[in-house]
C-alpha cells in the first residue's frame, strides 16, 4: 500500500509540474502578446485588410450555386402521393359530419376533443373496422410512392452542402486577430521562433533556450 501511495504521489507531483510549466509559458506569451509593438500589429493589420480587398473583389463577381445558403425542410415532390390517415382519423372522417349536424356551434378543437372522447370509449373490436381501412389505405400509398421515386427520381443535397462548406472556408476574409493568433500556434507547436520584426530570431531563441534552463534548474531544486 505505500508503495502504491509513493507512485500515486509521483504521478501526481508530475502532473502538477506539467500544468504548472504550461500555466508559466502560457502567462509569458500573454505579457509577450499585450507588450507587442505597433509596427508589428500594424503588419498583421494590413495583411487582414489586403485579403478583405481579395474577398470583396471575388464577392463582386460570384455567382452562388442554386440552393446555396437554403436551409429548413426538404422541398415537397409535387407528384408524392398524400400521407395516409390513421385509423382515427379514418374514424373522424366518418363521425365529423353526425357530430357537427348534432352541434352546429362547436368549434374546430372542440369537435376534435369530442371525436377523441367517442375513439377512447370504443372497444378494441369496434376499432378493428377503422385500422383495418388504415392499413390497406397505407398499403396503397407505399405502392404509389415506390413507382413516384422510380418515375421522378431522388437528388442528394450533399454536393451542394459540402460545396457551400468550402466556398464560404475559401471566400471569408482573415482578420487581423486571427492570423497573428494561427502564427503564434505554428510557431509555438512546431517548436520555431517566429520572427515578428526582422532580426528578433535570434533573440527568441536565446529566450527559449533561458526557458529550457529555468526549467532544469526547477527540476533539480526539486
Amino acid at each position: 500500500r505505500d508503495g502504491w501511495t509513493k507512485r500515486e504521489r509521483e504521478k501526481w507531483v508530475d502532473r502538477q509540474r506539467r500544468r504548472e510549466r504550461e500555466r508559466r509559458v502560457n502567462r509569458e506569451r500573454q505579457t509577450k502578446c499585450s507588450h507587442r509593438g505597433t509596427q508589428a500589429s500594424k503588419c498583421f493589420e494590413d495583411m487582414a485588410k489586403a485579403d478583405k480587398v481579395r474577398y470583396n473583389r471575388e464577392m463582386r463577381d460570384y455567382v452562388p450555386p442554386k440552393g446555396f445558403g437554403k436551409r429548413g425542410r426538404k422541398r415537397k415532390d409535387p407528384n408524392a402521393p398524400k400521407r395516409p390517415p390513421s385509423a382515427f382519423f379514418v374514424f373522424c372522417s366518418e363521425y365529423r359530419p353526425s357530430v357537427k349536424q348534432q352541434c352546429p356551434g362547436l368549434s374546430i378543437g372542440d369537435c376534435a376533443k369530442k371525436l377523441g372522447e367517442m375513439w377512447s370509449k370504443l372497444s378494441q373490436s369496434e376499432k378493428q373496422p377503422y385500422e383495418e381501412k388504415a392499413q390497406k389505405l397505407r398499403e396503397k400509398y407505399d405502392q404509389v410512392r415506390t413507382r413516384t421515386r422510380k418515375t421522378s427520381g431522388r437528388t442528394s443535397r450533399n454536393s451542394s452542402c459540402s460545396l457551400s462548406a468550402v466556398l464560404t472556408c475559401v471566400f471569408l476574409p482573415v482578420s487581423c486577430c486571427l492570423t497573428c493568433c494561427v502564427q503564434d500556434m505554428v510557431a509555438y507547436r512546431g517548436g520555431a521562433t517566429y520572427a515578428r520584426n526582422p532580426g528578433s530570431s535570434a533573440q527568441g531563441g536565446e529566450e527559449e533556450e533561458d526557458d529550457e534552463d529555468e526549467d532544469e534548474d526547477e527540476e533539480d531544486d526539486e
